[in-house]
């Protein structure tokens, strides 16, 4: 297919004045401080459910048939419901928050929304160090699953409306750099702590999540609020070009202004956003709010976030080995081509970073997967050599995801929406997101117990699925600036039918 075909963008667009500052870079950092914390507990949950006195405390069953049962295949030994709750009760509490935090970050800004996000954290991490029962421990998640849900809708919005178009993939994806740094710090934690005498290493493991949750609340309070919010919460537009000023570093900022005003204006005609967002002539972001995540989660990156030192165990590795394995595949392998992403993104643009992570990502787990279906019965372990080149590709398919679905999945959804619907259409995204990673967080032990080494089958297929939706129903949306967006989908094959055509003299 041509270029234009595809509902790419060819000619250049006009740029706002500015350039990158040291408010927005600093203001960036804090508030991506929400995605270490996110990326650590996503990490930490993992690492600790390997961990033989967490098990032995909390989940004693699963404990007994790692050690001692002969009988139960390698694939079922960590097959609980209640092991899974721990991990999953985090991302239905996200889910239900999300919800709630959409109407915060529309009528009082996305600052109260981050700092919503790091109160809850450092509550979450506090009970969950000190937990002395299962009923302790799940009710930590769950507040951390609350300022999950604040952050995750917050934070997105708060990057890329401070940064400008030029720059704004780059920024957003410091969001998903922090994740993976997050998941690298869970694990190397784990690793440190399974090494305690005594078996208390977990506590530290749970506890040090409210490092990064006091960094982000104090943080907060010093946050300056975008633009953007400023002139949607009031009419004092001189408060929000000030505020513009700053975070461009010039003077001349009329033009960006103009369209926020103008955005802002055509948002407080909207009553009830969620009902406009169902509008056909926004039928293109509410595919792709509820598309993307949900694609993100059915890569089966969290089979390696959450249960990486599971599955080196299921391999038959010891439970050191299998949190180092999990340093360097989920761990150091993802931050790495994250930052890959981040330099890329706006030079290559969206597509084609979701083409070769698509590929990459299918090549590796079918070759996960046929190795495991070939070495790895259901007793007994698999040759170290073969555990080893699995690693390997598990490092490969990690990163795949970590330069593709991983940033983009969030980038994408993040800076299509209009104004008046982007609290709104946030909303939908971090519900799919949550909604999606419960249920593969719930399900997925018990699918590895009855697929097997098919698990990797059937998340490969489903990449093959997403990596041509992307191909045919997303156009590039680099360097677009984010009020002129609606020009992507006029311009696309396929969604024009919806938005209506390109007129000439569009602006």
């Amino acid at each position: 297919m041509a270029a234009a075909e595809l509902g790419i963008i060819t000619r250049k667009d006009e740029h706002y004045n500015g350039k990158m500052t040291l408010l927005v870079v600093l203001s960036c950092m804090v508030a991506a401080m929400g995605g270490i914390i996110y990326g650590y507990d996503i990490g930490i949950s993992g690492g600790v459910t390997s961990m033989e006195p967490f098990l032995k405390k909390f989940f004693p069953e699963v404990h007994t048939k790692m050690k001692e049962d002969t009988k139960t295949s390698n694939y079922c030994k960590f097959d609980s419901q209640l092991l899974t709750a721990f991990t999953s009760s985090l991302y239905i509490a996200g889910l239900v928050a999300s919800f709630f935090a959409s109407s915060v970050t529309r009528t009082f800004g996305r600052k109260p929304s981050i700092l919503v996000a790091g109160a809850s954290f450092l509550a979450g991490s506090a009970l969950g160090g000190a937990a002395t029962n299962v009923f302790m421990l799940i009710s930590g998640r769950i507040l951390l699953g609350v300022g999950v849900g604040f952050a995750n809708q917050s934070v997105p919005l708060y990057l890329s409306e401070m940064a400008l178009p030029r720059h704004r993939g780059a920024f957003n994806i410091g969001f998903q750099l922090c994740v993976a740094i997050g998941v690298l710090s869970a694990n190397l934690i784990n690793f440190g702590a399974e090494k305690i005498t005594g078996g208390w290493g977990w506590r530290i493991s749970l506890s040090l999540a409210a490092v990064p949750a006091s960094i982000l609340t104090l943080g907060a309070l010093l946050l300056p609020e975008t633009p953007n919010s400023l002139i949607q919460r009031s009419n004092d537009h001189q408060k929000a070009k000030s505020m513009l000023q700053r975070t461009r570093g010039c003077e001349d900022v009329q033009a960006e202004l103009d369209d926020l005003i103008k955005a802002s204006e055509n948002s407080k005609t909207i009553k009830h956003p969620f009902k406009k967002l169902m509008q056909r002539k926004y039928r293109p972001q509410l595919v792709m709010a509820i598309a993307m995540p949900f694609f993100t989660q059915v890569t089966g990156i969290n089979v390696i976030s959450f249960y990486a030192p599971v599955l080196f165990r299921t391999l038959g590795l010891s439970e050191s080995m299998s949190l180092l394995s999990a340093v360097m595949s989920a761990g150091m392998v993802g931050t790495c081509a994250t930052f890959v992403s981040m330099l890329m993104v706006d030079k290559l643009g969206r597509r084609t970073l979701f083409a070769i992570g698509g590929i990459q990502m299918f090549v590796s787990q079918v070759i996960v997967g046929s190795i495991m279906a070939a070495e790895l019965g259901d007793i007994g372990g698999i040759r170290k050599g073969y555990a080893y080149l699995l690693i390997i590709f598990v490092s490969v398919y990690v990163a795949g995801f970590a330069w593709s679905w991983g940033p983009l999945g969030w980038l994408i959804p993040s800076e299509i929406f209009p104004l008046e619907i982007r609290s709104a259409g946030q909303s939908v995204t971090v519900a799919v997101n949550f909604l999606s990673t419960f249920g593969i967080a719930q399900s997925f032990l018990s699918m590895l117990c009855h697929f097997k080494s098919g698990i990797f089958f059937f998340f490969g297929g489903w990449v093959v699925v997403m990596t041509g939706f992307v191909y045919l129903l997303l156009p590039e949306t680099a360097n677009i600036p984010i009020e002129k967006m609606d020009r992507v989908w006029m311009g696309h094959w396929f969604w024009n039918r919806y938005v209506g055509q390109v007129r000439e003299d569009s602006d």
